[in-house]
């Protein structure tokens, strides 16, 4: 299963749902959080062009937010990237 990075703060209801279904499908999730700390905050947005959290990787590939992985996952294309067997 690939590393599941997840830029995020502790008061975001959408990092929350995503954490939520990640964990229902047995992920474990590497979580960074960026609120009061400018120097991750950076990373994230050089990383990811966006400046809104939640932003998921799985493995070295940018899924984006909860709406771009609850999206993969109504279409069934979740599990394969996260090496699950469907």
């Amino acid at each position: 299963m690939p590393e599941v990075t997840m830029y995020s703060t502790p008061t975001c209801p959408f990092c929350a749902r995503a954490e939520k279904l990640l964990e229902k499908k047995g992920v474990k999730i590497k979580k960074i959080r960026v609120d009061g700390d400018k120097a991750k905050l950076r990373e994230m947005i050089k990383r990811t062009g966006r400046n809104t959290v939640p932003q998921i990787y799985i493995g070295d590939q940018h899924i984006g937010g909860f709406d771009e992985l609850s999206e993969l996952d109504i279409m069934d294309e979740l599990d394969p990237l996260l090496g699950i067997d469907g």
